[in-house]
């Protein structure tokens, strides 16, 4: 690739080569050409009457770059752009849509959290689910809690106490039969008061990675990782990317999170279960 287009010149006044104006996201991955800094998209924020990005590198660090020219994504340079506004459903005839394609509400504030709670395994799943059903659940006061593993779910569903008014949803990865997960969520649901007040889903998949379909990432299917191998680190290697350290990981998550852009993204098996777990929290 040829940096011979970019110089000092080019950060206020391009050359002629048009290039792609992408509006910035957080969890997008870039790198400055200048300082060869590269990190994922933490927050965009005005600073001094411009828009600024902070980049946080793989090793926690974070600096921040003023919007424009002189990125690489994916290591193609782009013009870098604030955040696409969003449009209220009555600037579009009513027909603006959620991430996870409900009609959004126009004008209206998130409501104070509500008892009832969604578990989710991990910090991913929380992202993931954020991605693209956050909006609905800011307008219901739903809050997405992640478990960090459900080798004890028993006892943290004793201890949250759930009942009418106070139910929880739980999301579990590889929930298929016979499986560890299948075991502790029929003991989970034997439990007194469990019956009608939590529910427990899950999608078939190793780690909600693979919830992302294959198309969205320019791949025909998710390579096979062999047991014994960490299948994070796996995935990360059969890509080519860094992935060494958790940093490794965070970051090659935030790349793939980048591509998620709404419900069609992702594979029927997870859309179903979380809709199922917002219907049980909100419907009475």
């Amino acid at each position: 690739m040829s940096y011979q287009n970019w110089g000092p010149q080019e950060l206020s006044a391009p050359g002629r080569a048009q290039l792609p104006e992408i509006p910035v996201e957080r969890g997008m991955v870039l790198e400055d050409v200048q300082s060869g800094w590269v990190g994922a998209v933490t927050r965009v924020e005005k600073s001094g009457g411009m828009h600024v990005v902070a980049l946080e590198d793989r090793r926690g660090k974070s600096r921040s770059f003023r919007l424009g020219f002189g990125f690489l994504l994916d290591g193609q340079p782009v013009r870098l752009m604030p955040p696409a506004p969003r449009l209220p459903a009555a600037a579009t005839g009513g027909g603006a849509r959620t991430a996870s394609g409900s009609v959004r509400v126009a004008g209206q504030r998130a409501q104070v959290a509500k008892a009832s709670r969604i578990w989710v395994e991990g910090k991913h799943d929380a992202e993931l689910v954020e991605r693209v059903w956050g909006d609905d659940l800011r307008v219901e006061g739903i809050v997405v809690e992640p478990l960090h593993g459900i080798d004890d779910l028993a006892a943290a569903v004793k201890e949250f106490g759930p009942g009418p008014g106070r139910r929880l949803g739980v999301l579990v990865d590889h929930l298929v039969p016979d499986s560890k997960e299948s075991r502790i969520a029929d003991a989970v649901m034997a439990a007194p008061g469990a019956a009608g007040n939590v529910l427990i889903v899950g999608h078939p998949y190793v780690d909600v990675w693979q919830a992302i379909r294959p198309a969205v990432l320019g791949i025909e299917r998710w390579p096979v990782i062999p047991r014994g191998i960490d299948w994070k680190t796996g995935i990360l290697t059969a890509f080519g990317w860094p992935h060494s350290t958790k940093e490794d990981i965070g970051l090659g998550w935030q790349k793939l999170l980048g591509a998620v852009r709404s419900y069609a993204d992702l594979e029927p098996s997870l859309l179903g279960r979380v809709e199922e777990v917002i219907d049980f929290l909100t419907v009475p």
